[in-house]
């Protein structure tokens, strides 16, 4: 059997929980992707294993080199399909596939169905089951996430409302901070460290293997129960415990910012993400508006008055900076507290 995934964080973790299930058959697991020394991977992978978890580029770097056989596989899974198109690695894919025998099984997992990928199904997969679960057309949010917006002038005051939600957090909880930039991420982390003494970790494209697994392990066991991070973090990865995802940087489409916020409100649990936005995101606010519609969330008034506004080329608009609360009423038309989705209490605005 051979997994394809995205990145080194969901493969490691589908390969842990295959070692889990295997382990006591004699199955033996392999997991190979970039970022890392290539001699343990390619020496696992000639010592022979029945299960080879991989990220598509690595995995075809091992094909070319011909380290890896794929002539014996008769299970091919991709997983988080459309993030691996949208990362680029359709080339890597397609000649992954072509170096596995015509009469594999083939399993494809995808969040979404665009159009890239309901072509891939069509030319690899032969008379497929499809089997949807909710709506593969119109992104929603699961409910049992409470969604806040927070207007904010600049930087610092991203801080000031960052350092006020640390504050709402309990003994065990998680909470998640996505950047857009890798730079970004790293600034943030250093800032947080250094100038408030938060225990943070921070996780990334530019760092080392290592770093990355070392920086996700102290998360998941509540040694650092802070992380910053850009969107790697933002798919598969399901770390128990998460309860506040912060959007630091707003995400550039609706498709992201659902992903983002997926990581909390998990299996049943409830979980609440804030957005911060600045005045001149008006299209990050339209995005969000059409997620919070689509889900049946109440909008606030400021953020419906800001996108409004900007269509009509008008004023400046949305200027609440509170967090609201809960599921219901609890925004303002203008500055003071608003912002929140629901009928909780609003949360304490800032002056």
């Amino acid at each position: 059997m051979c997994v394809l995934a995205p990145t080194r964080e969901l493969a490691c973790q589908i390969e842990q929980e295959a070692d889990k299930f295997g382990r006591s058959s004699g199955i033996r697991t392999a997991c190979c992707y970039g970022g890392a020394p290539r001699g343990a991977q390619s020496g696992a992978l000639r010592r022979g294993a029945q299960v080879v978890v991989a990220c598509p580029g690595r995995l075809n770097d091992f094909i070319q080199s011909r380290v890896a056989n794929m002539q014996n596989v008769t299970y091919l899974v991709l997983d988080e399909a459309d993030r691996m198109l949208d990362m680029g690695f359709e080339p890597q894919i397609r000649s992954i596939i072509g170096a596995t025998p015509p009469e594999r099984q083939t399993l494809l997992f995808t969040a979404t169905w665009p159009k890239e990928v309901r072509s891939l199904a069509s030319e690899f997969l032969t008379r497929p089951i499809h089997v949807q679960t909710g709506s593969v057309d119109v992104l929603t949010v699961n409910k049992d996430i409470t969604q806040h917006v927070m207007f904010v002038r600049d930087e610092a005051e991203k801080n000031q409302q960052m350092l006020s939600i640390f504050q709402t957090l309990s003994q065990g909880d998680r909470c998640l901070i996505f950047c857009e930039m890798k730079r970004s991420c790293e600034d943030l982390a250093t800032s947080l460290m250094q100038t408030y003494g938060v225990p943070v970790v921070r996780i990334h494209g530019d760092m080392a293997q290592y770093e990355r697994t070392g920086a996700l392990e102290a998360f998941k066991n509540g040694r650092s129960p802070i992380m910053v991070a850009t969107d790697v973090a933002a798919r598969g990865i399901d770390v128990k415990g998460i309860t506040v995802v912060i959007n630091y940087d707003a995400s550039g489409s609706s498709k992201d910012y659902v992903h983002r916020i997926g990581r909390t409100g998990r299996a049943g649990c409830k979980g609440t993400a804030y957005t911060f936005l600045l005045p001149r995101e008006e299209k990050k606010a339209q995005d969000i508006v059409q997620v919070l519609q689509r889900s049946g969330a109440i909008i606030p008034p400021e953020l419906e008055q800001f996108v409004q506004n900007r269509r009509r080329g008008g004023g400046k608009g949305g200027k609440g900076r509170g967090k609201g609360g809960g599921k219901g009423k609890g925004g303002s038309k203008g500055g003071g507290k608003g912002g929140g989705f629901g009928k909780g209490k609003p949360g304490p605005g800032l002056p």
